[in-house]
């Protein structure tokens, strides 16, 4: 397993991280610890889940998982970057959700106590909260910095803007700011190279991008669907009828390496400039083995310009729009 730095940070981390939104709705909690396990034995030291993981009716369930694992000891907390985070709502009455101090406060010890852990080596703003002014949202983070329970912050799901108001704001404090941004990120939803990117790129953040395989679209879903297996559902199943032929070239371009599709995908992911880690989310362990063989794959100049071709991507702002 190779190793890089989350973004500007001294902190390293694999190439892959284990996404865990699926433990507990999808992966009964034994099946998840053995995954955890297998990652861990693969070289993966970067585990991220968020307070909210766990449904609707019972969130927060993700999390108590991973902390029943960590309580196996055996170094398995000592030797995991963990990383969690803060937005969601947790409760249905007011200040239970967002970026306010209060909450921030309240939900990383509810976090933390779950996890079974004394800090969080990576904590996470889930989503932009506009109501909250940076100002707060850093003295926040810099309370619990200083309490020892929080390391390095992050981001997910901003607009470049957002990175660039996040990070001023933080060196006028003087704070680190953030080290890394979770961003949907894929072959097929190449969105954020248009100002997400470069915003990241320009500040020193890492980006973990999340959907991979864009919901199973770029798993081998033609291939799978002639076998009577049902691969994609939501967004996914909408975006496959309009981009059947895209794919379809995208699967013949695998077999013809003799590749998995979804090996392709997370390898060109891995040969993104801005890229720390792709987020694999494995409900198996057989989709844990799958995702790792990505790591093996190298596409030179030649078979990125085709995945260009068949996917094409935005250029940087303002060229994407204007002259």
């Amino acid at each position: 397993m190779n190793h890089t730095h989350l973004g500007r940070s001294g902190l390293k981390v694999s190439r892959l991280c284990l996404g865990t939104m699926n433990f507990g709705p999808r992966t009964q909690e034994a099946d998840a610890h053995r995954i955890l396990d297998e990652a861990r034995e693969a070289g993966i030291n970067f585990i991220d889940t968020a307070n909210a993981y766990g449904g609707e009716e019972r969130r927060g369930w993700t999390e108590e998982i991973i902390g029943r694992w960590f309580a196996k000891g055996g170094g398995r907390r000592e030797d995991t970057v963990l990383a969690s985070k803060v937005y969601g709502t947790m409760a249905p009455t007011p200040n239970y959700s967002g970026l306010s101090a209060l909450n921030i406060r309240r939900a990383l010890d509810a976090s933390l106590h779950r996890l079974r852990t004394d800090h969080l080596d990576l904590y996470q703003f889930h989503h932009v909260d506009r109501g909250t002014p940076w100002d707060e949202i850093w003295q926040a983070v810099d309370v619990a910095v200083q309490q020892g329970k929080i390391i390095y912050s992050g981001s997910s799901n901003f607009a470049g803007w957002h990175i660039s108001a996040a990070q001023e704001a933080a060196a006028r404090r003087p704070v680190t700011g953030l080290v890394s941004e979770q961003s949907l990120y894929n072959l097929f939803e190449r969105s954020i190279e248009r100002e997400v990117i470069p915003a990241a790129q320009h500040y020193g953040v890492g980006i973990l991008p999340w959907s991979p395989l864009h919901g199973g679209l770029l798993g081998g879903v033609l291939a799978k669907n002639h076998d009577g297996v049902r691969s994609v559902e939501g967004r996914a199943a909408q975006a496959l009828e309009k981009s059947r032929d895209a794919i379809a070239a995208f699967e013949t371009f695998a077999a013809d390496r003799g590749e998995t599709p979804a090996e392709i995908a997370l390898a060109w992911l891995l040969h993104q400039p801005a890229v720390t880690a792709p987020i694999v989310g494995p409900r198996t362990s057989e989709q844990l083995t799958a995702a790792l063989k990505a790591l093996d794959v190298t596409l030179d100049a030649v078979a990125l310009a085709r995945l260009d071709e068949i996917f094409p991507g935005p250029k940087t702002a303002p060229e994407d729009y204007a002259w």
